[in-house]
């Protein structure tokens, strides 16, 4: 559900006004109710699928390379040590400080309004911005917030909890003096579950939330519930506060818990440091059990760049690559494969199917493939020195499909090839705690890239953005262009590739109406230094 979601704001046609209207009157296919079952595709369906376009995307089938002179010219490259050290320099002071402090002390009120319950579905990066707006909407009601309830993904089925994920006193702590909050209800209120709510319709439960509700539309429709009942459950809730016509001190609140309130738990944080320590040291100091084999590279020492490293964000999956409705390379089973896929998740009705596959790649509505986002590295100058860590769940068409990243960056790590099947029990097959893993190590990166928009991509450019990091965004548009002319070559390539991103590099960019304050912090929750 919560992938189906992400979707509807990624790629976005041109036709912006048609194409909004239209994927506001498919909200109730892709988003069903949240009690009710999850949409048409069930988990069983979906593994059904799952196995029948995996076997569709076997090596055999995934293509060796489609952009073949550009990676015979890139596997040759030489970056001289004024590039590299320029591509490795931190970005320079922008005169902009966090800031989220309030305008007045905060304070709570004498007397809390009730308990707010939140249900919140998608992954776990839509889920980070619903506690958010979990925690300004308590404030705006001066409501108790009881800590939210992570509903079950359908897709990756992960049960983890919030007290899973996140560090639940460090939360509380934090915010002590904004909002209360409990981790359950008291017995008098026990019997507000999400099974109850899941049964009947319940006078406690508000299910009418629009998207980027004001803070007048839960003045008007929830406070009475909380002053009827002394509890008011909402679901669903992602989206539901907008980011507009807000007073600043509920931006500077929502800041607050996304950038100091939300700590993961210390066994992701202390995987995370080790990691990160194997990353920037990797000579026999691994650390991990039967962990001692991370890649090097005897030319590596004294070279820029060294003890440092890039993590890639690669979102390819196999729901983005059948949503996009591009063509892979993978020949007609791939195709095909793609098609059903489709079907079976959205029952045909995606956007894209309208357009060729070169009309996409031109509009730059075609996720990167790990060869052309490889190729943008290699354009950029990271030579086959840099140490990359590899942020992905599951890429589609397996190893072959990264062949070529590998071989562009034969140091190249991940999650596996880091840690230990034991350092990886707790959260193995659990993708909330893998991608927290993720988050954790891509912030605490010399420099950061997202092969594709995203929630993942979004959040990770806003905290960034508010740390005053690296960040290489992608000139999606750009590079669609450059890899459908077959007959660039490597120095035309390189020119425009180095240039269209001279100023997608972490520069700070301003919010404009509409646009999500985790992703662009500035000016709502930044000063002026």
């Amino acid at each position: 559900m919560g992938l189906k979601l992400q979707y509807q704001n990624e790629y976005q046609s041109p036709r912006g006004g048609a194409v909004g209207a239209l994927l506001l009157l498919l909200f109730p296919i892709f988003l069903p109710s949240l009690f009710s079952p999850f949409g048409h595709a069930s988990p069983s369906m979906l593994s059904e699928w799952n196995v029948m376009v995996k076997s569709n995307a076997q090596e055999g089938n995934v293509p060796k390379s489609r952009h073949q002179r550009l990676l015979k010219s890139a596997l040759q490259r030489q970056t001289s040590e004024e590039e590299l050290s320029e591509l490795w320099t931190p970005l320079a002071d922008q005169a902009w400080k966090p800031c989220i402090e309030p305008s007045i002390a905060p304070s709570l009120p004498e007397k809390s309004e009730g308990f707010i319950q939140v249900f919140l579905d998608g992954g776990l990066n839509q889920q980070r911005m619903g506690i958010c707006d979990a925690v300004a909407v308590a404030k705006i009601l001066n409501a108790t917030l009881v800590i939210p309830y992570l509903e079950v993904n359908p897709v990756w089925r992960d049960s983890s909890s919030f007290m899973d994920i996140f560090d639940v006193d460090h939360f509380i702590n934090v915010l002590k003096d904004d909002v209360s909050i409990v981790k359950e209800l008291p017995s008098d209120f026990s019997w507000s579950t999400r099974e109850y709510y899941a049964t009947a319709i319940r006078a406690t439960r508000v299910k009418t939330a629009p998207v980027h509700a004001s803070a007048n539309w839960y003045l008007e429709n929830v406070l009475p519930v909380l002053q009827s009942y002394e509890i008011a459950a909402i679901a669903p809730f992602s989206h539901r506060l907008t980011f507009d016509t807000l007073p600043m001190d509920i931006q500077r609140l929502r800041c607050k818990v996304n950038f100091q309130a939300l700590s993961f738990v210390p066994h992701i944080r202390a995987l995370g440091d080790a990691l990160i320590s194997r990353l920037r040291y990797p000579s026999g100091k691994s650390g991990a059990t039967g962990t001692n084999h991370l890649l090097e590279m005897p030319n590596v020492k004294g070279k820029q760049g060294e003890g440092k490293f890039v993590v890639l964000h690669l979102r390819f999956d196999k729901d983005m690559a059948a949503h996009s409705a591009c063509d892979f390379g993978g020949g007609k089973a791939e195709k095909l494969a793609l098609a059903k896929y489709r079907q079976v998740l959205w029952q045909g009705r995606v956007l894209n199917s309208q357009f060729t596959d070169k009309e996409l790649r031109s509009q730059g509505r075609c996720p990167l493939t790990p060869e052309e986002i490889g190729l943008l590295l290699a354009a950029l100058g990271f030579d086959n020195s840099t140490r990359l860590y590899l942020a992905s769940h599951k890429v589609y068409g397996g190893e072959a499909r990264i062949a070529n990243l590998r071989h562009l960056f034969p140091l190249m790590e991940d999650k596996k090839s880091l840690a230990s099947s034991e350092e990886r029990a707790l959260i193995k097959g659990k993708a909330s705690l893998l991608a927290a893993l993720d988050y954790y190590i891509s912030m605490h990166s010399d420099i950061f890239v997202s092969a594709s928009p995203g929630n993942m991509h979004n959040a990770l450019v806003g905290h960034r953005t508010y740390e005053n990091l690296k960040t290489i965004r992608p000139s999606m548009g750009l590079l669609g262009q450059l890899f459908l002319n077959k007959s660039i070559t490597w120095s035309d390539f390189q020119q425009s590739v180095v240039e269209g991103h001279e100023n997608r590099q972490g520069q700070i960019r301003f919010r404009k109406p509409k646009q999500s304050i985790y992703t662009y912090p500035a000016p709502d929750c930044m000063c002026q230094a």
